[in-house]
């Protein structure tokens, strides 16, 4: 529920972000509200595509249980544990380990992970991290990084179009009128930072809570600290290539530095994720 409800600020942080540059600094003329617009359609294209799209990217082959049998009665047997359909079940041709879920429900779903995954996770941890990727199409996470991208891109963009008007002689502000100079710099230069800064952690809160739907679904959250250990250890010697825009959507994404770095990680801090899934081991065990 906490979650839940950091994720429902951070939207609300990134749309009035919005709204307040539209208001301020942009104003309501016909030029702006076009641009909206066509940021909005473009990411609803992206967000009704993003299966296709995300599975394109990382060249994700669909695979059948006669090909491969153990990873499909996995997917579908803790597809039934959820009670959702059998996502698409699909392998990566990489050696690097890691794997994401994709689809806008249940019902339009699938999972993807790596060569590399199958071949360095013993069958517990690989459990965990399916039943992680499921949790993401139970909570609908790629829905809600769909809206958080389509705000976060038509802040980009207004903040593209201010930087026009000013090269090419205009002006920011309500009614074509020059508009503060503080406020132009902060649309210009900050809005897109910090609309990414929001989006960005709307998605190192849907991997928390991702690692508690494994933990619950397969009563072994030990199981998935230890994979998540393991391929972030395997990521930073051999990381996925990828275009960065469909980082959030991987398992695992390690990244240098400490503040500045998690700032600008789409995921949270490795041992940040263990620490709360050992204490969700706790809480299992003491409820038995």
């Amino acid at each position: 529920m906490g979650n839940q409800f950091k994720t429902l600020a951070l939207l609300a942080a990134l749309s009035g972000l919005l709204i307040a540059i539209s208001y301020w600094v942009i104003g309501g003329t016909s030029g702006v509200i076009i641009g909206i617009g066509l940021a909005a359609v473009t990411n609803l294209f992206s967000w009704y595509q993003s299966d296709k799209i995300a599975l394109a990217v990382y060249r994700a082959q669909p695979v059948s249980e006669s090909q491969a049998p153990g990873l499909y009665r996995m997917v579908e047997r803790l597809s039934q544990r959820a009670n959702i359909p059998t996502p698409g079940v699909y392998i990566i041709p990489s050696q690097t380990a890691n794997a994401f879920a994709t689809g806008r429900d249940p019902e339009h779903a699938a999972v993807a992970v790596t060569e590399g995954i199958l071949n360095i996770l013993p069958e517990d941890e690989l459990e965990g991290v399916i039943a992680h990727e499921l949790t993401h199409i139970i909570n609908r996470d790629t829905l809600t990084q769909a809206v958080a991208a389509t705000v976060a891109g038509a802040i980009s963009f207004l903040a593209q179009m201010l930087s026009y008007s000013l090269w090419f002689g205009g002006g920011g502000g309500r009614d074509n009128e020059r508009g503060n100079p503080l406020g132009v710099l902060l649309t210009v230069v900050l809005a897109p930072i910090a609309a990414t800064i929001i989006q960005l952690a709307i998605s190192r809160t849907r991997e928390f809570s991702a690692d508690a739907g494994s933990a619950r679904l397969t009563g072994n959250p030990r199981a998935l600290a230890r994979a998540l250990q393991r391929l972030e250890a395997t990521a930073r010697q051999l990381p996925l290539d990828a275009n960065p825009a469909f980082e959030p959507l991987l398992i695992i994404n390690p990244i240098s530095g400490q503040f500045l770095g998690n700032l600008f990680s789409s995921h949270p801090a490795t041992e940040a994720r263990v620490e709360q899934l050992l204490k969700l081991e706790q809480q299992i065990a003491g409820s038995r």
